[in-house]
């Protein structure tokens, strides 16, 4: 079995995975499947240029552009003629995943636009790279996982269809929910002014950039008081509070009631 038939996936399907490589290609690599493959593809281009062709269509991925390509679907990949292409990729079938989290196209493609998509994307490639090479005791577990985390990622991102610039944000704000934030810094981590993100933000997600904040901080608080016996005052500050007051005043807002009072509600309704 050659390297492309390794790559078109060719009786490779196990346990709903098969395999992943990691390939930087010249002009002269191609694949060529006239009646399509039993199993996905998946790739990510790191570099350069593909293309895929399928009946129809005819795509060119670039650097960050996720591909997949669906079973039993005629098609031809390979490198773009003059240059390299750099990609990761795997083959699976779906018989272990949510038919929710596959995209309904023949072809489907998505460009990454924000950093810490292509961070935890590029983290997932490479976690399924070291397990399915490593092949300890639940490998194969572990690569679904992480394939799992992939696809779950970009079937968000196609329904919820936000903005990048305010992906990226709201990414920064769960990360790091417990620091003071600035506006001004916010804005400039996505190459925005303060009060162009502040527009863009309300726009996109109806609520203004702290009230987002403001509303994980007290889901987050309320999963503590659930779920631990830290006090009020303390948990307050693990959120990112400074001023009890403060958090009291916002978990009326939120929850319609008082800390203690959540807590005592959701104790007695686990009784």
């Amino acid at each position: 079995m050659n390297r492309d038939q390794i790559a078109a996936g060719d009786g490779l399907t196990h346990r709903g995975f098969v395999i992943a490589g990691h390939f930087n290609e010249p002009d002269t690599y191609s694949c060529v499947r006239a009646e399509g493959m039993k199993d996905w593809l998946i790739t990510y281009t790191l570099g350069g240029e593909g293309y895929f062709e399928v009946p129809g269509q005819r795509l060119v991925c670039k650097e960050n552009d996720i591909t997949l390509l669906r079973p039993g679907t005629p098609h031809q990949y390979g490198t773009v003629k003059g240059g390299h292409w750099h990609f990761v990729w795997a083959h699976f079938d779906d018989k272990h995943l949510h038919t929710r989290v596959l995209p309904d196209k023949p072809l489907y493609n998505l460009t990454l636009q924000n950093e810490s998509a292509k961070k935890r994307i590029y983290r997932a490639f490479m976690k399924i790279l070291s397990d399915s090479r490593e092949q300890y005791d639940y490998w194969n577990d572990l690569c679904l996982n992480s394939l799992n985390e992939i696809l779950i990622l970009l079937a968000r991102r196609r329904e919820r269809r936000l903005d990048s610039r305010i992906e990226e944000v709201l990414h920064r704000l769960s990360r790091d929910m417990h620091k003071p934030i600035k506006i001004e810094e916010l804005a400039g981590s996505v190459h925005l002014s303060a009060s162009r993100l502040s527009h863009l933000f309300k726009a996109c997600t109806g609520q203004s950039i702290i009230d987002a904040l403001n509303q994980m901080r007290i889901r987050q608080a309320a999963l503590l008081l659930e779920h631990t016996d830290r006090s009020a005052a303390e948990i307050s500050y693990d959120v990112g509070f400074q001023s009890y007051n403060h958090f009291i005043n916002q978990f009326h807002k939120w929850l319609d009631m008082s800390p203690s009072d959540y807590r005592k509600t959701k104790r007695s309704a686990a009784l």
